[in-house]
């Protein structure tokens, strides 16, 4: 008779379920059969039988006993004996799963690509990249750059927090800085993982990468690579193929081999928050994966966040900055339109107008050398409608929806990103009046900016049911006048194709995004996060609204707004080569102030103490707890936050996007101190809430982006 084959040595499998439900967020235990023991290895993807269905999961260990008092069930089936899950990611899920009082299987998904079966079967890539280089760089430019970088390649771990110049000069190149210390890094036998917000900054980062590594130094890893091509990426890097992993917020939980830097920038950029429970943001993913593994850290960007100062503050990250007499001279000169006796003499509307004198001296001047970037905050043509005599908001009649103004000629089509004026009357001045005239009775000549006749094909619609509205007249006043008090980029393309009829106007927003323009003489009109680069930089910037984005009901709209503000900036020539910024809005605010001085750190220190004095983030510990009010009442009553929690509501919200339901929120914040407590008991009401199979889904967020 055929021998029994043997037991295996370590006969338990503890094993994490692809389950979300909050009180089965833990291990379990399995029992490994002699024909799984080779393969069924800590990290490895099994199959398991759970609740009388087949779950996916990964081993975390092995074991020689269990806690378990009845028989232990086997493995259903060991799918890959490929260790996916190492200790150190497992680490890292847990913690984020903790810090955000979410499950480890969601943050799991993100953590760990689907399996791709060819991929993982296919020969291994042999990788010979060469020697990276070992230059300074923009580091150069900035007075600890360099030692920066020599604590790099000695294999130690600084954090820094890299204040850059905004500038199309070598110095504000923030991808090329990323690059050099990588290779650093790698210099010093150790692994990096760098971090950008969108593919666009992804590009940037991948062109240097491949100037500064080789094209085989470094794999990029992001969530819209076909499942192929993302788990090769991923194989790579966790066999050691590679020892440079760049990408998007996906790719914060690379398991890169060794790690000895993560890097990340423009922090404040919401996309790097993701969109799933438990919703974490990559900056505090990259703190907590840097605080365990004891690696270095850089933190990039034009403006600061008040998360970065506060690691500033208390000791955790050393400021990496350039002079003040350099970032001077090496920075586009700014200013605000209007903001002298003089220009005021010279333009006394120049406070109410939109588009003041100021504005098209810059322009004529920057054209005279080159593109023109002008940004403007709201896509569109006219964003806001409202009456012209009660400025009461304009209403579909029809379904009360939010209103809109568009021209009949982009019915059917998109317009194309890149324009040419032919209007022959050349303008010094543009300030056409936003007023719409009296709407005529004839379909055919609906309502248009200023003169209609003009401006024959401005169609009023509704964004909700789609309906044109020809005769719409004002159930306030009667009036069957609007007006637009906010103007989109599309609009503002137009008024500056009439104002400089000569000159080629390209547009970059929403769907048509431009990656790059040449550096002939051109207007470029732009929303926020579409501006593209320009070769060797614009000659000038127009920062159009400047209040608008300072009004959204948002706690972070200033700090979101100098951010902005400052990433355009860095697109322009240095002042020593004739770059000029010009800003429209009040010169008395104090974020357009920060601006002008190029004090992004003065800003976020002040902010921070602001909201320290008003408890709010990062001061704080802040939740909020979202879902219907009933649930929500059930939530309070188990809550046992710890002293001294404020708990504020639960408000109300409004309707759900469905429209089915009322949704109603619940605010905790906390002292930071027991901000980890607050969130322990958070957590331990929603699994006590799973287990009982209580009605109403709840939302739960830990220091949410958006603060409104």
């Amino acid at each position: 008779m055929p021998s029994e084959p043997e037991q295996p040595e370590l006969p338990v499998a503890r094993v994490v379920v692809d389950v979300s439900l909050a009180h089965l967020d833990r291990p379990f235990d399995y029992a490994v059969t002699p024909a799984q023991d080779a393969e069924a290895v800590p990290g490895a993807r099994v199959r398991v039988r759970f609740a009388g269905k087949l779950r996916d999961g990964f081993v975390l260990e092995r074991a020689a006993d269990t806690d378990h008092p009845g028989t232990l069930a086997p493995l259903y089936k060991v799918v890959s004996a490929e260790p996916v899950l190492t200790p150190e990611v497992d680490r890292l899920v847990r913690q984020v799963a903790d810090h955000y009082a979410g499950s480890y299987a969601d943050v799991l998904r993100l953590a760990v690509p689907p399996r791709h079966a060819a991929t993982e079967k296919a020969t291994r890539v042999e990788r010979n990249p060469p020697p990276p280089e070992q230059v300074d760089g923009p580091f150069a430019r900035y007075p600890t750059g360099s030692d920066f970088l020599a604590a790099l390649r000695r294999g130690d771990s600084p954090r820094a927090a890299w204040q850059l110049i905004p500038s199309a000069d070598p110095a504000g190149d923030w991808a090329h800085g990323m690059a050099l210390a990588a290779a650093a890094t790698v210099s010093g036998g150790r692994g990096s993982l760098l971090i950008v917000p969108d593919v666009r900054d992804l590009q940037l980062l991948r062109s240097a990468c491949e100037r500064v590594l080789g094209e085989q130094g470094f794999v990029a890893l992001t969530a819209d690579l076909g499942p192929a091509a993302r788990y090769r990426a991923f194989l790579a890097a966790l066999r050691g193929d590679v020892s440079v992993v760049i990408g998007t917020r996906a790719a914060a939980f690379a398991p890169v081999r060794d790690l000895g830097l993560v890097a990340l920038y423009d922090d404040g950029d919401d996309l790097l928050a993701e969109q799933r429970a438990p919703y974490p943001q990559a900056r505090e993913v990259l703190a907590i994966r840097a605080a365990d593994a004891g690696c270095a850290v850089l933190f990039a960007a034009y403006s600061r966040s008040c998360e970065v100062q506060r690691m500033i503050d208390r000791g955790w990250l050393k400021t990496l900055s350039a002079e003040r007499v350099a970032v001077r001279r090496t920075a586009p000169r700014i200013r605000i339109a209007a903001d002298t006796d003089r220009a005021l003499d010279r333009d006394p509307a120049a406070f109410a107008a939109r588009l003041p004198h100021d504005v098209f001296d810059v322009i004529r001047a920057g054209l005279a050398a080159g593109p023109v970037l002008v940004q403007v905050p709201r896509s569109g043509y006219l964003v806001s409608l409202t009456c012209q005599e009660c400025r009461e908001p304009v209403r579909c009649t029809h379904c009360h929806g939010p209103t809109r103004a568009t021209r009949r000629s982009e019915r059917g089509r998109r317009p194309a990103p890149e324009s040419r004026s032919t209007d022959a009357a050349e303008q010094d001045q543009l300030q056409l009046p936003t007023m719409i005239t009296d709407v005529p009775d004839d379909d055919d000549q609906l309502a248009g900016l200023g003169d209609h006749r003009d401006l024959p094909d401005i169609l009023l619609s509704c964004r909700w049911c789609g309906r044109f509205l020809p005769d719409w007249a004002c159930p306030n006043c009667g009036s069957r006048r609007w007006r637009s008090p906010v103007v989109g980029a599309g609009r503002t393309a137009e008024e500056l194709g009439r104002a400089f009829p000569s000159t080629t106007v390209r547009q970059s927003m929403g769907g048509r995004v431009l990656d790059q323009v040449p550096e002939t003489p051109a207007l470029v009109v732009a929303t926020p996060g579409a501006e593209p680069a320009a070769d060797h930089g614009y000659a000038a910037a127009v920062l159009l609204d400047a209040q608008l984005p300072l009004l959204r009901a948002d706690l972070r709209a200033g700090e979101e707004a100098l951010r902005r503000w400052l990433n355009a900036v860095a697109l322009v020539r240095p002042g020593e080569q004739g770059g000029s910024v010009i800003a429209v809005g009040d010169s008395g605010g104090h974020t357009l102030q920060a601006l002008v001085r190029l004090d992004p750190a003065g800003y976020a220190s002040r902010e921070l103490a602001d909201r320290a004095e008003a408890h709010f983030p990062p001061a704080v510990k802040l939740i909020t707890v979202d879902g219907r009010s009933a649930a929500l009442t059930e939530f309070g009553q188990l809550l046992k936050a710890p002293d001294p929690t404020e708990i504020l509501g639960p408000v109300e919200l409004g309707p759900s996007a469905a429209g089915d339901v009322i949704v109603s929120r619940l605010t905790l914040r906390a002292p930071l101190a027991i901000g980890n407590d607050l969130v322990a008991a958070v957590k331990a009401v929603t699994a006590t809430r799973s287990a009982k199979k209580a009605e109403g889904a709840l939302r739960v967020q830990v220091d949410p982006v958006s603060i409104g």
